[in-house]
Formats: structure tokens, C-alpha cells, sequence
């Protein structure tokens, strides 16, 4: 197959296996969303939602996260990775948000990006996620089955965004994302397929033999 008869066929197969794919990170709202977002950074998203019900319990609202403020904040999501520089992160990106947004989460990547601790990803997660907004973030998952099904090269995150934006139609992004995400959790993992052992691998490339060494985000 041609690329873009590898990215139409993987598009149709994903659509298949997973119609309505679920946000995997518990939230309730955009500003929820967006909190459980940066939390996730180096980290499970089941552990994440362990710890977001108590936050978000105390601090539902932008308002109400900025009053809880960072030593507490830090209390409740100790559990996971960088927590200190979580906890500083979401309790000043709370008052942003209060301050120069009029407690509304930013429509904007620029908006978006600007707020501390808000990358690239985490903003396009918001933006496709909380409205609607057509975006592709590209995570581990969906950087290493990229190479491995022969849709980018791998440089870069960036490059891996702009190749697959180039591949599959914008009104399938949002949920083609979280499609390649759930199919790199569960069959194209990082130990259990080398890129000649899951379905999708073994279907677009079955003479490949060798492992595929992907580059690493």
C-alpha cells in the first residue's frame, strides 16, 4: 500500500474496533478537563483519576482551585509524578483563568498556551475535547504506532502532527486521536508488538520481519 491507502484503511479499521471512543480522564467540564490534562503529564491516566475526584470536589470551579490554593492542591495529587510543579501549575493557571479570562478557560490555542504548565498537546486535547475544535495532540502512543504503520518519520512530535494532519480528513481528528490511543494501549503496545506482531502491523506490512525501532518523542 501507498501511505495514503495505509492512512485510509487504518482510519476505517480503527473506526471499526472503536466507534465511540470515551475520553479516558475523568472530568466534568472544560476547566476539569483541561486540569486532568496537565496532570497526566508522565503519568497513567488511571492514576490521575484516582487522585481528580477529591480535587476536584474542593476545587470544581477556576475560582474555586485558585482559593484551594497550592499546598493543598500538592496534598491531593502528591500520588503522581512532578506533583510539586503540578500543584504551582494548576493553582496559577487558576487565577489566570480568574483574572484574565473572566473565569472562563480560554477557546484559543494561544489562550490555551499561555496559561503555565500548558503545552502543545495539552491545549489541543482541550480544543478538540472540551470544544469541539478540530486538532490532532499526538502522544506517545499515537507517535510510536505512526512509525510503526509507516505514516511518519518520526522526528519530532511536531513533525508526526503535521504528517498526520496531512493523511486523514479533519473532521476525523478529534476522534481518530483517542482511537490510535485505545489501539496503542491494547494491542500495539510498546513491549508486546515490535511492529510485526498486532493486527494493523501484520496487515500493512506482512513480509516485515525486522522489529521497528521507533524514535522516541
Amino acid at each position: 500500500m501507498k501511505k495514503q491507502e495505509r492512512a485510509d484503511w487504518v482510519r476505517h479499521q480503527l473506526a471499526s474496533l472503536y466507534p465511540d471512543p470515551p475520553i479516558p480522564l475523568d472530568h466534568r467540564d472544560d476547566f476539569t478537563l483541561l486540569v486532568a490534562v496537565l496532570l497526566s503529564a508522565q503519568c497513567t491516566d488511571k492514576k490521575v483519576n484516582e487522585v481528580t475526584p477529591e480535587l476536584f470536589r474542593l476545587g470544581p470551579t477556576p475560582a474555586a482551585m485558585r482559593d484551594l490554593g497550592e499546598a493543598a492542591i500538592l496534598e491531593i495529587i502528591r500520588p503522581l509524578g512532578l506533583s510539586k510543579q503540578k500543584a504551582k501549575h494548576v493553582a496559577k493557571l487558576s487565577e489566570m483563568i480568574v483574572d484574565d479570562h473572566d473565569g472562563m478557560v480560554p477557546r484559543t490555542f494561544a489562550g490555551l498556551e499561555s496559561l503555565p504548565g500548558v503545552g502543545h498537546k495539552t491545549a489541543s486535547v482541550v480544543m478538540s475535547q472540551a470544544f469541539g475544535i478540530p486538532a490532532f495532540p499526538v502522544d506517545t502512543h499515537i507517535h510510536r504506532l505512526a512509525q510503526r504503520w509507516g505514516l511518519s518519520s518520526g522526528k519530532s512530535v511536531v513533525q508526526t502532527e503535521r504528517d498526520l494532519k496531512k493523511l486523514f480528513p479533519e473532521t476525523s481528528w478529534n476522534e481518530l486521536h483517542l482511537q490510535i490511543i485505545f489501539y496503542g494501549r491494547e494491542h500495539c503496545t510498546a513491549r508486546a508488538c515490535d511492529g510485526t506482531k498486532c493486527g494493523i502491523c501484520t496487515e500493512l506490512y506482512p513480509r516485515r520481519v525486522k522489529p521497528v525501532v521507533w524514535n522516541k518523542p
